[in-house]
């Protein structure tokens, strides 16, 4: 019969004691064992080296593994992870391999690693692959959206309602402000700082409500009209079809995994203090696996077109 589970060192004990009497015929205690010859003479050898203790099972893991990841690099994994608790396996590597791209592990590899020190899941879900769209070249479009408001903290401290511009071309971040409200003219101000950073863009795009469109997406507002007047269309994404802002709702989503729900801010300038430094996390760091796994600083460029300072007060 075969060897039982739990007595096994006991019967490989037995089976070896009665092989090693005279005229023993080991094949045949073999076949009444239940086991191979091939593993009868394998334990009647490690009796004689090592006696009762060498019929114990042993690890069958190697004493040495030449490829597992060093100390020293899992801890920078992990501590990555822990700076970065948002980014997963192939977003981390992209940071290691501009720290030392000649000893840097595949994704699968960090991702084993974060597992065995606890900082992920062990179930995550698989994005379904999905084909992307973007205009050439940087500020052929801007896409511009508020992102839904939130209270500060404190009585009577009022809502934040963070204005959004993002270049289409290469993901950047023009502009994230903790704005009062979502008035024509507090668009306008903040326009008018990005204007003079980064240039005028060919098109900017927005949905069809307050402040810069209408609801049937019909006619002039004053903030078409005003950037009409200094160089730049104004379109506006089709009704309830947010996808048509899809990079900003994108970044929203992000903007919201990353800070907004880790933090709670008291003023507005709280706000904004925390939006610039997440600001230069995400364009300047952050990998993006639309970009090839480099932040949107390496695909943006500046717009030739100045902001017309003359025109824009007319």
């Amino acid at each position: 019969m075969p060897w039982g589970e739990v007595t096994v060192p006991s019967q490989r004990q037995e089976f070896v004691r009665l092989a090693e009497q005279p005229g023993a015929n080991v094949r045949e205690l073999c076949r009444r064992f239940g086991i191979s010859p091939k593993t009868g003479y394998k334990w009647r050898a490690r009796f004689a080296v090592d006696g009762p203790g060498g019929l114990e099972d042993r690890v069958r893991r190697p004493q040495h593994s030449p490829l597992r990841t060093g100390a020293a690099l899992e801890a920078r994994i992990v501590a990555l992870r822990d700076v970065y608790p948002d980014w997963g396996s192939r977003k981390l590597r992209a940071l290691l391999l501009r720290e030392r791209p000649e000893m840097v592990p595949c994704a699968s590899t960090i991702t084993a690693v974060l597992r065995r020190h606890h900082r992920m899941d062990e179930a995550r879900s698989v994005p379904a692959a999905w084909q992307r769209f973007e205009h050439e070249a940087p500020n052929q479009l801007w896409q511009m959206d508020f992102k839904g408001h939130f209270p500060l903290v404190g009585v009577r401290a009022g809502r934040c309602h963070p204005l959004t511009v993002l270049d289409d071309h290469s993901r950047f971040n023009l502009g994230l402000r903790a704005c009062a409200w979502e008035r024509q003219e507090t668009v306008q101000e903040e326009l008018k700082g990005m204007f003079r950073r980064y240039g005028l863009p060919l098109r900017i795009t927005a949905d069809n409500g307050s402040p810069w469109g209408n609801s049937n997406g019909e006619g002039f507002t004053a903030l078409r009209a005003w950037l009409v007047r200094i160089g730049v269309s104004l379109s506006y994404s089709r009704p309830y079809h947010p996808q048509t802002q899809g990079k900003d709702e994108r970044f929203h989503r992000t903007l919201k995994a990353e800070l907004l729900v880790r933090q709670s801010f008291d003023s507005l300038t709280s706000a904004q203090d925390a939006f610039d430094r997440w600001r230069d996390r995400y364009n300047l760091v952050r990998p993006h696996e639309a970009l090839g796994l480099e932040p949107p600083v390496s695909r943006y460029r500046p717009s030739p077109r100045p902001f017309p300072e003359v025109l824009a007060q007319i």
